[in-house]
């Protein structure tokens, strides 16, 4: 099965030749990824990788990025958080659509993660609340990816917190 995820990382400040850097990221294997270095500091790696599951996707990416980048530090991998907008776009309905839905089953629609003048949720909660009414239509593989994302997310933080 084919799957789509990225991979955000911090970079070290011994990283300079950003050409230099995506070329060996290609040697390692990475060369099913799109390569974002907008931000100074940071790199992101939209892959579409085909496995056999959605967990041997991302933890082989990210080995051979750690093969590369030993020192950069994974801050998020996606998908993961999302807005009403990003939910409604995976299913195919408007974003008013998504709204009116929360609003009409807020006491069983998952809490979000962050609420705000703009509100989070992770896929995860979403797609499952999702499949339990039945009615939609889930992108094949994306619940899947977004269960793996939320898990190593939610470790990454854990382990920020013990390091404080």
């Amino acid at each position: 099965m084919e799957y789509t995820f990225t991979l955000k990382y911090q970079l070290s400040e011994t990283v300079s030749d950003t050409d230099e850097l995506v070329e060996k990221l290609a040697q390692a294997g990475c060369d099913d990824a799109l390569i974002g270095l907008g931000i100074p500091g940071r790199i992101a790696l939209e892959f579409i990788r085909e496995s056999d599951s959605a967990q041997q996707a991302i933890y082989s990416a990210m080995q051979q990025i750690s093969a590369v980048l030993a020192d950069a530090v994974l801050f998020e991998v996606s998908p993961d958080y999302v807005g009403l907008t990003d939910v409604a776009d995976l299913i195919g309905v408007s974003r008013q659509n998504m709204r009116k839905l929360m609003l009409a089953h807020h006491l069983t629609f998952p809490a979000p993660v962050h609420e705000g003048s703009t509100a989070f949720w992770h896929l995860a909660d979403v797609l499952s609340w999702l499949e339990g009414r039945g009615s939609y239509r889930l992108p094949a593989g994306v619940q899947e990816a977004a269960l793996v994302a939320l898990s190593i997310n939610l470790l990454n933080q854990k382990r920020r917190y013990r390091q404080e």
